[in-house]
């Protein structure tokens, strides 16, 4: 993930206000198209509960519980 503009952003190029997901981290883990769904999902929750003040300890068991399958290195 890296900042960027957003198209028709009325701020300064050096006040990004949108970031950009790169799919190389994930297409080199095995993840596919259908993937991207569920971290566009846990994207927006992570969202939410930062706005509303919750606790992130049941999104993090999500997003570990898919990542286990998905291993950065396999030996």
């Amino acid at each position: 993930v890296n900042k960027n503009m957003v198209p028709f952003d009325d701020k300064s190029p050096f006040i990004t206000s949108g970031i950009r997901i790169g799919t190389a981290a994930i297409t080199t883990r095995g993840m596919i198209e259908n993937d991207i769904d569920s971290i566009v999902n846990y994207i927006d929750e992570a969202l939410f509960l930062y706005k509303h003040q919750k606790s992130f300890q049941s999104l993090v068991k999500k997003v570990n519980d898919t990542m286990i399958k998905f291993p950065i290195f396999k030996y």
